[in-house]
């Protein structure tokens, strides 16, 4: 078989391994010019990379290529990793998670709930392990798989597992997708193709999350909720903090206050894994006592980097649209010191700016970076709020320096940046990286 792998990041080298077999032809189209080539394949590499596909008899989408980018007349014969890891997957135990943010917190807590309750399960997509290369570990029938998936690999998903999670969806990617419409119709990929058999979760306070899932045919519904502070919850079935309870349906599970994760917006994330895993567990809350008073997060989030004194330093690289810096202003209590700020996609600012605006008797400081600045400044004002300044520092030793000299005592230094990482930085990671390379080195 003739076969073209679309981009050759980490999905694409997962692809080579899984196709190159002594019957199939391999090329890695990219449009990297300068790519150096495996052993045994062909190259059709620069800005011409797209052209001529119609020669192949198979085509491999890498998720950063945009399914309307190839051309439609071979459109019937693209695939993606993750729409073959589906087709060939020993297990049907799979559980996909989806939204805007906490899929990797969400995916992970999922895993270690069902480790600690005994199971086999393997965890990977979007989170950092390719679907396919999951097949190494040796899947079997009865073990589970779960999987976070991002609205770029879902964009032309033909299969959907047997429990799909939708978390919180706010607006994302809108410069990677056509509008919202389109992110919306990406992330429903995950449960169209669903039967009656199948369970969705879904966040019943967010109006996207409810319209994500409306296109599943799954008898089976179970919504999560977290009301905001002191208020009640709307319902009282699936998955729900009262009090400082969380309960699912009438059974008191875990209390929010034993979390060790920071932020009300994690307690969402904890509600969304107890919902999804509940009756794999023989509904025990003893198991889900012992992940969320052990699991810590993962990088990039929220994640204390140091404490200098009595200031304490915070990573929060990941959190990439205003939604999510918001919640990191929420989760952390105290004097604060903030880093806004980055590249500019656009979205709307006001949400933010009114966070900002409503916690302003702690904010000793919002130090704004990169692209976004002007901009931000300029919401940060009409909301009322004036104790920021505009930052020229290029880097990211000198923009610590200056957050750090902005907190008098018994405080946090938090980079939320509210934006995507590209006008400065490679990646979140390596943004994050900095910050945590130029806290220790102070």
């Amino acid at each position: 078989m003739n076969i073209a792998l679309l981009g050759f990041g980490a999905e694409g080298q997962a692809a080579l391994k899984y196709w190159q077999k002594p019957d199939n032809q391999i090329t890695i189209c990219d449009q990297n010019q300068a790519l150096v080539l495996p052993e045994g394949v062909d190259g059709q590499l620069g800005p011409d990379y797209l052209k001529g596909l119609d020669r192949f008899d198979l085509i491999v989408r890498s998720p950063g290529l945009k399914p309307s980018d190839i051309d439609a007349t071979v459109l019937a014969k693209v695939t993606t990793v993750t729409n073959e890891f589906y087709k060939v997957c020993p297990t049907k135990n799979i559980i996909g998670v989806t939204g805007t943010k906490g899929k990797g917190t969400t995916s992970t807590l999922i895993y270690e709930i069902l480790k600690a309750a005994g199971q086999t399960v393997h965890l990977g997509g979007n989170i950092g392990v390719p679907a396919l290369s999951l097949l190494e570990a040796g899947i079997q029938a009865n073990d589970w798989v779960v999987l976070e998936q991002s609205s770029f690999q879902l964009s032309d998903q033909k299969h959907s597992p047997h429990i799909a999670v939708c978390l919180m969806v706010v607006p994302e990617h809108l410069n990677w997708h056509t509008d919202m419409d389109d992110y919306l119709h990406a992330k429903q990929n995950l449960f169209a193709h669903q039967t009656e058999t199948d369970i969705v979760v879904f966040n019943r306070n967010n109006a996207q999350s409810q319209q994500v899932v409306s296109v599943s045919p799954a008898a089976s519904r179970i919504s999560y909720e977290v009301p905001g502070p002191g208020a009640e919850p709307k319902q009282t079935t699936g998955a729900y903090l009262k009090g400082d309870t969380i309960y699912m349906d009438d059974v008191a599970v875990c209390q929010a206050s034993d979390i060790a994760l920071l932020g009300r917006h994690n307690i969402e994330n904890v509600c969304a894994a107890i919902a999804a895993t509940w009756q794999i567990i023989g509904q025990n809350p003893s198991i889900i006592q012992q992940v969320v008073r052990n699991f810590k997060g993962l990088e990039h989030r929220l994640e204390l980097v140091r404490t200098i004194g009595s200031t304490n330093f915070y990573n929060d690289s990941f959190a990439a649209t205003p939604e999510a810096a918001g919640a990191a202003i929420e989760a952390i209590s105290g004097n604060k010191v903030l880093i806004l700020g980055g590249f500019d996609r656009q979205l709307d600012l006001s949400g933010l700016a009114q966070s900002v605006s409503a916690h302003q008797t702690e904010l000793t400081k919002v130090l704004l970076i990169g692209e976004s600045a002007q901009r931000l400044s300029e919401a940060l004002s009409k909301a009322g709020f004036e104790n920021y300044s505009v930052s020229k520092a290029e880097t990211m030793k000198d923009i610590v320096t200056q957050a750090f000299e902005a907190m008098p005592a018994n405080g946090s230094v938090i980079l939320t940046p509210g934006f995507a990482s590209f006008d400065m930085f490679k990646n979140f990671e390596d943004r994050g990286n900095q910050f945590k390379q130029a806290v220790l080195a102070l």
